[in-house]
């Protein structure tokens, strides 16, 4: 396998998941502190915006190249996940938005640093797959899959939980469809992790 210094598939590739990253963090910076969801909420659409173009350019670029680094499924698939990621976070941004939440409890807090704890792992995955050190990638998957596992045992709690201590039936629906949008954004990662492992068994 061989990557030009500058192919763009993996130059595009690496600064989505860079962008992900990014609007994963804020994320986690702004559940800390939701007193201005509306500002918080425009921060995050840019940073979707920006993916929406990274993927477009990756798309343009198939479109016009016949021979690519990898297999155009996985370019493409890498590329459309990634950007899932992103929509994710948009949408529950929105949402807390909308159901004007103004303090995050401690499971939103929770699924927050496991969704870039999943982020920092597709990161450092990316990289390795520029540098062409595939099977270095196989423990950064590993972790991806294991913190999906996390979140959906979180998901489980959390809404037990909340029917165990509200009677609120607004309140109820509220937190339980954000729980399960955070999860989801898990779900997500690990969408990108499996396409990652089926392209270093491929590889290898």
């Amino acid at each position: 396998m061989f990557f030009k210094k500058k192919d763009i598939f993996i130059e595009t590739l690496s600064q989505s998941a860079d962008n992900l990253l990014e609007a994963c963090k804020l994320f986690q910076e702004e559940v800390s502190n939701l007193g201005d969801v509306e500002a918080y909420a425009e921060r995050i659409k840019i940073l979707e915006d920006k993916g929406d173009e990274l993927t477009h350019t990756i798309i343009h670029a198939l479109n016009k190249t016949f021979i690519t680094p990898l297999e155009r499924e996985d370019i493409l698939g890498i590329a459309l996940k990634l950007d899932d990621v992103v929509d994710g976070i948009e949408a529950v941004a929105d949402r807390l938005e909308i159901y004007k939440v103004t303090k995050a409890d401690d499971y939103i807090k929770l699924f927050a640093q496991m969704i870039v704890n999943c982020a920092e792992e597709i990161v450092t995955s990316i990289n390795l797959l520029a540098q062409k050190k595939m099977q270095q990638m196989e423990r950064h998957i590993y972790r991806i899959n294991e913190l999906e596992n996390e979140a959906d045992q979180l998901v489980r709690e959390c809404v037990m939980t909340l029917f165990e201590e509200h009677d609120d039936p607004i309140l109820i629906i509220k937190k339980k469809e954000i729980y399960e949008m955070l999860e989801g954004i898990t779900d997500a990662c690990e969408d990108v992790a499996n396409i990652l492992e089926a392209l270093i068994m491929r590889n290898s």
